[in-house]
């Protein structure tokens, strides 16, 4: 059933990416009501109603739900019994049962192992000694991840010998986790599709992803790799999406080797870092997708209509003089997004510039001067 502009949207999350959406519904003609813990998260000002409360307050987010005539989420640490609570009132895209897949590192790579999907070496470690065996297993030289509530670096431990398991173990707090063998990357890419309850299906072009300190640095769109490795990346998304029984839009993260395989990294299924570009190189953003999945409207358009990039804007910035945005604006084809964060922390991510360009190489180029030029 298709929940007309004019209803009311419930966003679990207000970070940046609760930001965007609302802001995207607001221009389809939904109200927005927000949860989140911060009383002063980003997406407040662009809401008609933002409820206080922890992402496990199963009550609030009833509450909320109460409101609202479809849920939907931005962050994955929400708990599930906080989406239990609000499906009794309202639908909620995705559901539970995608939350209980993505938010366990473990849970989800026995899933995508199940369905068969290209995975590196990894294996589950429940205990040091167990992780010291996963690390000899795997040789030594591997990325130690936890579980649960890892995200843009955090929660990981580089590991370069069995002997490591003890630091990497504490490092993590002690809770399980996951050992990934080291690869000899050429590549990282993510595939966006989106899925709406009506069975309609659309996939973007897959982005070209780059990394500093394991947060990402820049991304671009579309990723100007060989076309058959991009169409496979793309049928698999489509294929785990679909499996998934998805109900809104979700990210696949993959790494391309210098070998030529294409391995799975994981799943997230909300906005995404590396299609924010989606706003300057696609017919229909990623947060208006979004919006349209989730109230089951029809999909709009991914073709490409120009090659885009996008440069993360980290806190560290902002240390020191103030970034000089009038001269990233001053250059064609940039445009500027802040996400209304009070405080500008290293490694905090504040906004991000985009910056279209005749080829991908040209965008990135592009993206990277405009930032280069807020320093002053």
């Amino acid at each position: 059933m298709i929940i007309d502009p004019g209803a009311t949207i419930g966003i679990l999350g207000g970070g940046q990416l609760g930001r965007m959406t609302a802001m995207a519904a607001r221009t389809l003609g939904y109200r927005v009501h927000v949860l989140d813990p911060d009383p002063e998260c980003p997406a407040r000002p662009v809401s008609d109603r933002c409820v206080t409360a922890s992402f496990d307050d199963a009550d609030a987010a009833a509450e909320l739900a109460s409101r609202c005539d479809v849920v939907t989420l931005e962050i994955e640490r929400v708990s599930v019994a906080s989406l239990r609570a609000a499906q009794r009132h309202c639908p909620v895209r995705p559901g539970p049962d995608t939350l209980t897949l993505v938010q366990d590192r473990g849970v989800q790579r026995a899933w995508l192992r199940a369905r068969g999907a290209p995975q590196g070496p990894w294996a589950l470690a429940t205990s040091e000694a167990e992780l010291a065996g996963a690390l000899a297993a795997l040789g030594g030289d591997c990325y130690v991840k936890s579980c649960r509530d890892g995200y843009d670096g955090r929660g990981q431990f580089r590991a370069r010998a069995a002997s490591d398991a003890g630091a990497a173990w504490a490092a993590l707090g002690g809770g399980a986790c996951v050992a990934e063998g080291a690869l000899d990357l050429a590549a990282e890419l993510s595939v966006m599709v989106a899925l709406s309850p009506s069975g309609e299906t659309a996939v973007y072009p897959p982005a070209l992803n780059h990394h500093e300190n394991r947060v990402l640095d820049w991304s671009v769109l579309p990723a100007d790799l060989a076309p058959e490795l991009l169409a496979r990346a793309s049928e698999a998304a489509r294929d785990l999406a679909a499996s998934m029984g998805l109900e809104g839009i979700v990210a696949v993260e993959m790494f391309v080797t210098r070998g030529g395989d294409l391995f799975v990294n994981e799943l997230a299924p909300r906005p995404h870092n590396s299609f924010h570009a989606t706003t300057a190189a696609c017919a229909t953003s990623q947060f208006e997708q979004h919006v349209r999945a989730v109230c089951d409207l029809p999909l709009g358009a991914t073709e490409l209509l120009r090659p885009a990039a996008i440069v993360n804007l980290l806190g560290d910035l902002w240390q020191g003089a103030p970034p000089r945005f009038e001269r990233a604006l001053a250059m064609p084809g940039v445009s500027l997004h802040l996400y209304g964060k009070r405080e500008a922390r290293p490694g905090r991510k504040m906004g991000h510039l985009t910056a279209a360009g005749a080829t991908p190489a040209e965008a990135v180029a592009g993206a990277k001067r405009a930032r280069d030029a807020l320093r002053g």
